[in-house]
């Protein structure tokens, strides 16, 4: 039997597992026999023998070639008014019925087998398929959820039909936990946040991009990384402000005498802020328990009632595994029968420990409650998008969400990075995506969730790796990264979800395609109206040189720098190359030095500056080029608007640079240097010529909040 026709390629082939593949350098690459193996059985899928071979071969035809309705996924999607493909032939005049979200009931016969057309109106429809009346049976042969999306995604030309329409919009990217106002305890959380968008607002910002805020582990402040969460269907509590939504007489003695040391920290000391937020967090919510009535808890035990009743199971099992936490330590050390959340043991822990349950409940009301401000603020002021939100591309395979959603989560398998010119030997970000498998079989529910998380305080938001949405590079674990393979994921489906949730939240979507992208993929996502992202760093003409900014790509976000990319003063600087030498992660260090000094005349002549110019000169063209791109939408990092050196994060580390943990310097929320006030007046007079500050002044001023805390609707 030849290769190319064994049992185990016809396998990997029927799995969306890609045998053949091409690098960064456009050379052909085969993925080894072993590789495949372990691939498929992180997959679900054993491939040891031809036994098991056979065995999951059956598997994925009754999942993607079902005999009868039976045996159909439960959700299937389709497009408006167009022709629902089903996933197998029923007899034609067989009945339908199709109920919208508002108990609306259609029905009629299939015009040909397996066929029906959807509806003119996007939305959720749950669907039966019943025999043919003739035939005098009442059995129901499927009930299921159709999924029918808009044409694209919500997008900034919708915004400028309910708002003041602007062609080219701007805003910025902040880093949430390095943000600073007096008495956050040495974090940034969801107060400095409200006081920054509002700052923005008056400036004539757009929108502000915030970094992941999923829930990392509050039983290990060690873990710290906003793209390897918990999980990120809910927040990470450490960001909430008490002080924002309760009364003094709640929140009072916050942080004792380590407040003042902690907040006075370059780097966040984060074992140190995480317990003193812990133990503040514990003597709140003992506080708040103990209030009697709605004249002294202002109708916020009802709201918190309300909250935890409309999040369900999902909070629930989250808050529990926290418990879990608490009680055990690591995932790893918990006694047996914890092991997932439908275990018995696991289930009697939670109906024991409902206080520390409900506690945990009442940190994620307070950060959503936090954020929800934070959002009603933006908009108030005068914002069209207000908050951006960051989704990452994984969890970590130890945490909440892998833990409650195992069906949908591949434990055993690590996303990252084949090898390319910048990454020679691949990268392993140790996360665990999404079972393409397990979105089919469940529905797809924890996907949903997981965009619903994201857009429920934001006008927008950015998909991490959204390459992830079509291919996703995954390691066995213990594997070097080079021993990967591409999977393949259900991709019109899941873009139609996207679109879909975009419309209902009214928000945009941005779309991270840097780095190795499958060829026609940019193209897929513009005709969605996902907008992708045109730094300028990559954004180079066939001569090496940097593009005119006229020749940005219209629909997409362009951007100055992002978190693991240098800063452009850190760059112009070198700073990037000092840390990657002091590392020991570049082999020819005269090499890349010579090799930048021959960027940055490329840059200058770009930027229509000095070779020798000033760091802050540099700065200053670099924001000027990006407001000047053809881009819709220009988003600056706040720190390259205050002109910061270093860079959030050192892609290939873990110890060494200090990813994560910089704070912004005391006056950046107030954004009120006479250079960021320049360079914020540079953006507004390019991007939006046609407002004035005065305006701008109204605006903000319109949106002071009132004094003392507030009382949810």
């Amino acid at each position: 039997m030849s290769e190319l026709t064994s049992p185990l390629h016809r396998l990997a082939e029927a799995a969306g597992v890609s045998i053949d593949w091409v690098d960064g350098s456009n050379t052909a690459r085969r993925v080894s026999d072993d590789v495949l193996r372990a691939v498929l059985a992180g997959l679900g899928l054993p491939a040891g023998d031809e036994e098991e071979i056979a065995t999951s071969r059956q598997r994925l035809i009754r999942l993607h070639q079902p005999e009868h309705p039976a045996q159909w996924p439960p959700l299937l999607t389709a497009r408006l008014a167009q022709p629902v493909a089903l996933p197998s032939a029923v007899p034609a005049g067989s009945r339908w019925v199709l109920t919208d979200e508002n108990g609306g009931v259609r029905e009629g016969e299939l015009t040909a087998p397996g066929e029906l057309s959807a509806p003119a109106q996007p939305g959720y429809y749950q669907l039966e398929i019943r025999p043919a009346a003739a035939s005098g049976e009442e059995a129901v042969l499927y009930r299921g959820t159709l999924v029918v999306a808009p044409e694209r995604a919500f997008g900034l030309a919708d915004i400028d039909a309910m708002a003041l329409p602007r062609e080219r919009r701007y805003g910025l990217t902040v880093p949430v936990y390095g943000l600073r106002r007096q008495g956050d305890g040495g974090l940034g959380d969801t107060a400095a946040l409200e006081q920054l968008v509002r700052r923005a607002a008056g400036s004539g910002v757009d929108s502000v991009a915030i970094s992941p805020v999923h829930a990392l582990f509050a039983h290990d402040a060690e873990r710290i990384s906003p793209y390897a969460p918990s999980s990120r269907l809910v927040y990470n509590a450490l960001h909430a402000a008490p002080d924002q939504l309760l009364a003094e007489t709640f929140t009072r003695e916050a942080f004792e005498l380590d407040r003042v040391r902690l907040e006075a920290l370059e780097l966040i000391d984060y074992p140190a802020v995480a317990a003193a937020r812990w133990r503040w967090l514990r003597r709140v919510f003992e506080r708040f328990s103990h209030a009697r009535g709605a004249a002294e808890d202002h109708g916020l035990k009802a709201d918190f009632a309300r909250f935890r009743r409309s999040h369900g199971r999902m909070l629930e099992e989250h808050c529990c595994f926290e418990a879990l936490c608490a009680s055990f330590g690591d995932p790893a050390g918990w006694p047996a029968g914890h092991e997932h959340i439908e275990r018995p043991k696991a289930q009697a822990f939670m109906r024991r420990q409902r206080e520390e349950i409900a506690f945990h409940a009442f940190t994620q009301w307070l950060i959503d409650r936090g954020l929800a401000r934070a959002q009603r603020t933006a908009v108030e002021a005068g914002m069209a998008i207000g908050l951006i939100a960051d989704i990452a591309v994984g969890v970590s395979p130890q945490g909440s969400q892998a833990w409650s959603r195992p069906g949908e989560t591949l434990t055993t398998l690590d996303v990252g990075a084949p090898p390319d010119e910048f990454n020679p030997h691949g990268q392993n970000w140790g996360v665990a995506g999404f079972s393409p498998l397990g979105l089919i079989r469940e529905g797809f529910a924890t996907f949903i969730e997981t965009l619903r998380a994201g857009l429920r305080h934001a006008g927008g938001i950015r998909l991490d790796h959204t390459m992830g949405l079509s291919r996703l590079w995954l390691i066995p674990q213990g594997a070097a990264p080079t021993e990967g393979a591409y999977v393949s994921y259900p991709e019109e489906d899941l873009l139609r979800l996207v679109a879909l949730e975009s419309w209902r939240h009214r928000a945009i979507v941005i779309g991270e395609d840097l780095g190795t992208v499958a060829p026609d993929f940019r193209q897929r996502l513009n005709e969605w109206g996902i907008l992708g992202m045109r730094v300028l760093w990559f954004e180079r003409g066939d001569d090496g040189g940097f593009r005119s900014p006229a020749d940005y790509t219209r629909d997409a976000v362009a951007m100055t720098s992002t978190h693991d990319l240098p800063t452009v003063a850190g760059w112009w600087q070198e700073r990037d190359i000092d840390w990657r030498q002091h590392l020991g992660l570049i082999d020819e260090p005269a090499q890349e030095r010579a090799g930048r000094e021959e960027e940055r005349q490329r840059l200058a002549a770009a930027l229509g500056i000095a070779t020798d110019a000033v760091p802050a000169e540099v700065v200053d063209g670099a924001i000027r080029l990006i407001a000047r791109s053809a881009s819709r939408l220009a988003l600056i990092p706040l720190e390259d608007l205050l002109g910061e050196i270093e860079q959030a994060n050192l892609p290939g580390t873990v110890n060494g640079h200090p990813n994560w943990c910089r704070r912004q310097p005391p006056e950046a929320n107030r954004l009120a240097s006479d250079a960021v006030q320049a360079r914020l007046a540079m953006l507004r007079q390019i991007r939006n010529p046609g407002v004035d500050s005065a305006t701008l002044e109204r605006a903000y001023h319109a949106s002071d909040p009132a004094p003392g805390p507030e009382t949810p609707s």
